[in-house]
């Protein structure tokens, strides 16, 4: 039976004798985001992890980095003059699961600027309940310009039901509730508020802020770093909301800052904000230069970084895009105004909001200029534009916390945005590090050994010329012609294979022959030979066991491709096939023939073989098994290493480095007691982009290189072992790790052992983890990859060590199971 979580009805007086419940929101429309039934918008702006509305039910699921919202505009409401008492709400969530629930309200209903204040709902039943909030428990409210409403907060992250929102009458016979409640203040610091004995407990919380057409929602990356960690497939493109659309929610940060220290102006020097340099750190971490938040809150169509530059393309007038800028002292520090190259077509325009907090936590003070205010114009052309502090008013230049570039009227792209010092603006220069070219050497065409072999003509499509398979991961990238294949690779995980046998084939009498590969279109992409498992078994695990990849392009001569056979670094006489991949464009190649041929023409170049590294899928010690753990939630940290512990066991962690700079995630600290413990600290990358899939060599060193920087810096350490984000690999990738590392021979660290949580760990089955470790480890796996992002994943821990000990094998780092003579004793 449905219980009455909340009876609070408390506002002095009876309602008046006209007064009628309103229906906020029925949830009776066919689509999440829309119009509630006051004709205002509603929507949580893809912020959650699953979402549905049906039959009057919204149903949703929120994400585990505390990220997910749901809002209800309403206009403005007079909800006192109209005797309202009461929000209801008819709700279905976890057992003990608590929200904060939001009331923004205005000094009047033509005022721009609101107050937020907060209440917390706990003790939700796991049944469908009732509940009644009064809105006497939001005291500094004015409850005569009610504008908005949003849910957040979420302590479980499981489904949630809403239905039957409405503003409620005096309910009478029951007595009023008293609410305790905070002055305006940005920190989250709540105080309790009684009820009666059966009710649920509820706490308040008040803050302000100024709302515009394009108020933020601002996404910090203390609480979404951990999502980084994904093995499955990931996208970094941005999901734009619905037409018409935009978060009502304040700019928050989750952990305050203080004021950076403030040198005397003769210091001054130019400060970096941005400079764009990765992809993944600005659309998947969330970060700027700074480390510091960064994000469109999916408002934007797409957001590529390319070359030091940021292209925005809005979705609409409500398209937003900002930086936090650390709650910079700008008056102290001799700042003058912030410069950025901008390109952008004639008549566009566009919106600077300038944002300060004096507690360095919640924006507070805004400024804002129009482009036209500012005097810019665009022809199309990059130029160098300033926002120079002076113009603006209404924002403590000595606390600067956020800039904000919104109401864009066409795309724009940026180039690198800083401080500069005094009242002259003054561009900000990027460094760029050289790019390494390999020497060329010309080969002398051998003299004919043997007969040229085919592998593929591509004149069918379900079988090589060799009689075995060939084909791609997803057959919608490929369009087959007369003796040709097309391959159009949706992204840098694609491959295309064709097998040189069934079992194992014995390629070493070709040592001194060539690969040659006929094609057209990109050669943007790596060419790798495959090497089976000592078994030559495809049932045993690692399958296949490793392989090496070259770059197509450096041994590209017009239409042709022709690499040694020796240039494959495996174990030849175990081959099992050649696979095109790594593609780095959506460009198209079209192949025509796949053979080896035992010379090449005379003015033919063959670069020298590069080192590549040793790709790794499973421990080479005998009766080994490694846990390789990549990076997970911090609040998860203290039970994994209590289990790991209690289990006496070694193990590696692969860390991302930006995120270890982050102070508020305190990952530097955790590592430190992991290392403190004998476990290995290893590399996973700088923003955990698909390395292989990234435009350049130089953007794939930077990667490297301030990862290792990172590591070096917080830990004291070099380490020449690398797990590739998603298990992405290629050429190019593997040959500038060996530069970052300076070292030949570094390690590729993927898994023959995968528990799956990408896929499972937040699903209705999360158990099938446990199936998807022992399918693994029933083929032989010894190399395990998973992390503690998830609760379920962690719960599951010690299950999978249990079940590692139970084969016999002994559990260790991955640098013991691979029998490195610099790791330590076992």
């Amino acid at each position: 039976m449905s219980s009455t979580l909340l009876r609070l009805l408390g506002l002095a007086g009876a309602a008046q004798a006209a007064c009628s419940n309103l229906v906020i929101d029925n949830f009776s429309r066919s689509t999440v985001s829309g119009s509630n039934n006051l004709d205002a918008w509603t929507s949580e702006d893809t912020s959650m992890s699953k979402v549905a509305i049906s039959k009057g039910i919204l149903s949703f699921t929120p994400k585990t980095d505390s990220s997910s919202y749901y809002y209800e505009t309403l206009g403005c409401v007079k909800a006192a003059t109209q005797g309202y008492n009461a929000l209801s709400l008819t709700v279905k969530g976890p057992k003990d699961a608590s929200m904060m629930l939001e009331i923004q309200t205005k000094a009047s209903c033509a005022d721009d600027n609101y107050n937020s204040q907060w209440v917390q709902i706990n003790g939700l039943t796991g049944s469908t309940q009732n509940i009644s909030i009064a809105l006497s428990s939001f005291t500094n409210a004015n409850l005569d310009a009610v504008s908005a409403f949003v849910w957040s907060t979420y302590s479980k992250f499981d489904n949630y039901q809403f239905s039957n929102l409405q503003f409620t009458c005096s309910g009478g016979g029951e007595p009023p509730a008293t609410a305790t409640t905070v002055g305006s203040v940005s920190t989250s610091r709540s105080v309790a508020v009684s009820s009666s004995t059966s009710a649920a407990s509820l706490t308040a919380r008040a803050s302000s802020g100024t709302t515009s057409s394009f108020a933020t929602s601002v996404r910090s990356p203390s609480s979404t770093t951990m999502s980084v960690v994904q093995t499955g497939p990931s996208s970094l493109s941005t999901v734009p909301t619905a037409s018409g659309s935009s978060s009502i929610r304040s700019s928050t940060v989750s952990s305050s800052v203080a004021a950076q220290s403030s040198p005397v102006s003769s210091s001054c020097s130019n400060l970096l904000i941005d400079d764009w340099a990765s992809q993944s750190r600005l659309t998947f971490l969330y970060y700027n230069a700074m480390l510091q938040p960064s994000s469109d809150d999916s408002t934007m169509k797409e957001i590529t970084v390319s070359g030091n530059r940021v292209t925005l393309k809005p979705n609409g007038g409500d398209s937003y895009f900002y930086s936090k800028v650390a709650c910079t002292n700008t008056q102290v520090k001799g700042y003058g105004g912030i410069s950025l190259r901008i390109k952008a077509k004639a008549g566009t325009t566009l919106s600077i909001q300038l944002a300060s907090s004096p507690t360095c936590g919640e924006d507070s003070a805004f400024a804002t200029k129009t482009s036209k205010e500012l005097g810019w114009t665009f022809n199309g052309q990059e130029k160098l534009y300033s926002i120079p502090f002076s113009k603006f008013s209404g924002a403590d230049l000595s606390k600067m916390t956020t800039i904000l570039f919104g109401s864009l009227s066409s795309d724009v792209t940026f180039g690198p945005m800083a401080f500069y010092c005094g009242n002259t603006p003054s561009e900000y220069i990027v460094a760029t590090q050289p790019t390494d070219t390999a020497a060329v050497s010309t080969v002398p065409a051998p003299s004919s050994t043997g007969s040229v072999k085919i592998v593929d003509n591509f004149s069918k499509k379900d079988s090589n010329s060799l009689g075995y398979w060939h084909g791609g991961d997803v057959d919608t990238a490929l369009t087959w012609g007369t003796n040709r294949v097309t391959i159009k690779a949706p992204d840098a995980d694609f491959s295309f294979y064709t097998q040189l046998s069934d079992k194992c084939a014995d390629m070493t009498g070709y040592d001194g022959s060539y690969l040659h590969v006929a094609y057209s279109g990109s050669n943007k992409f790596s060419i790798a030979m495959q090497q089976h498992n000592q078994a030559c078994d495809e049932t045993a695990s690692p399958f296949p066991e490793t392989w090496d990849s070259l770059e197509a392009a450096r041994y590209a001569t017009g239409n042709d491709i022709y690499i040694p056979i020796s240039h494959f670094n495996i174990q030849r006489k175990r081959a099992i096939g050649i696979a095109f991949k790594g593609f780095y464009t959506n460009e198209a190649v079209t192949l025509t023939k796949v053979e080896i041929v035992p010379s090449v023409p005379a003015k033919v170049l063959i670069p020298e073989k590069l080192p590549s590294g040793n790709l790794i899928f499973a421990c080479k010690r005998p009766n080994s098994i490694a846990f390789a753990i990549d990076d997970g939630d911090p609040k998860f940290a203290q039970e994994v290493m209590e289990v790991i512990k209690s289990e006496n066991i070694k193990v590696t962690f692969f860390t991302v480095g930006a995120p270890l700079r982050d102070s508020s995630t305190n990952l530097s600290a955790i590592y430190k007691d992991m290392m403190s413990q004998g476990h290995q600290i290893a590399l996973h990358s700088y923003t955990h982009p698909r390395m292989e899939g990234l435009p350049n060599n130089d953007a794939i060193s930077w990667e490297y290189d301030q990862d290792i920087k990172a590591v070096q810096d917080m830990f004291g350490i070099t380490t020449k072992y690398f797990r590739p984000p998603f298990g992405n690999e290629g050429a190019r990738m593997r040959q500038q790790l060996v530069r970052s590392t300076k070292d030949d021979n570094p390690y590729i660290v993927n898994w023959n052992i995968d528990v799956e949580d990408w896929l499972y760990a937040q699903s209705d089955t999360p158990e099938k983890q446990l199936d998807s470790f022992q399918r693994d480890l029933d083929k032989g796996g010894s190399l395990v990859v998973m992390h503690y992002l998830y609760p379920s994943t962690v719960s599951y821990l010690r299950t999978f060590i249990q079940k590692a000990k139970a084969t016999g094998k002994q559990l260790m780092r991955v640098d013991q199971c691979m029998m490195d003579p610099n790791a330590p004793p076992l």
